[in-house]
């Protein structure tokens, strides 16, 4: 039986498909799972209102979903993280955004698999009443990602764009629904496959 490809899913609520009816079934991972087909194990690391910032109100280090990531010695990590990062209390600690961000990828390449790890834009927000502001996305957090990218040559997976025009999936202006999260896993698996 030929070994199947181990795809690590690192993320916040999003990822995890927090407001999904049936989140196991129709989160983005296991869309994504159902694309990619029989030939990859795709598995859902993520947990609700994380940060990449290690001074963030709830790190992703300190998870035990990120140890279990580890754990899993995955061929591929997809890192979806940066949106709760954007609350206006976490953002003060901003300058470290980049350094935490670049320590988690090299962390992932450094596990026996030497996994593929790829990156990703945050999805919009819709949401105009929450400590998360879109404009902080579109002109921080974007940005310093985009700097990470060129710095370390690492594929980053445009979630923003492809989200943008589809606010009817956002039920709560902020997590995508299962049609939401049906782009992001078609987004994901084109960009994956395609490199």
């Amino acid at each position: 039986m030929e070994k199947k490809i181990k795809v690590a899913c690192v993320g916040n609520s999003i990822t995890y498909g927090l407001g999904i009816k049936n989140r196991e079934k129709n989160a983005y991972p296991s869309q994504l799972n159902k694309i990619l087909g029989t030939g990859y194990e795709v598995k859902n690391f993520g947990v609700s209102g994380c940060t990449i910032l290690k001074r963030g109100d709830m790190p992703y280090w300190n998870e035990s979903s990120y140890q279990e990531a580890i754990d899993y010695n995955p061929d591929i990590v997809i890192i979806k993280l940066g949106t709760n990062d954007a609350k206006f209390h976490n953002w003060a600690y901003s300058r470290e955004f980049i350094a935490d961000y670049e320590e988690m990828i090299a962390v992932f390449k450094k596990l026996p698999a030497q996994p593929k790890v790829y990156i990703c834009f945050p999805v919009p927000l819709f949401f105009a009443g929450s400590d998360i502001n879109d404009t902080v996305i579109t002109r921080q957090v974007i940005p310093k990602i985009d700097s990470i990218k060129n710095h370390l040559s690492i594929p980053v997976i445009d979630l923003y764009k492809p989200l943008s025009p589809h606010p009817e999936h956002f039920p709560d202006g902020i997590h995508p629904n299962a049609d939401g999260a049906k782009i992001i896993a078609k987004t994901v698996a084109e960009f994956i496959t395609d490199q």
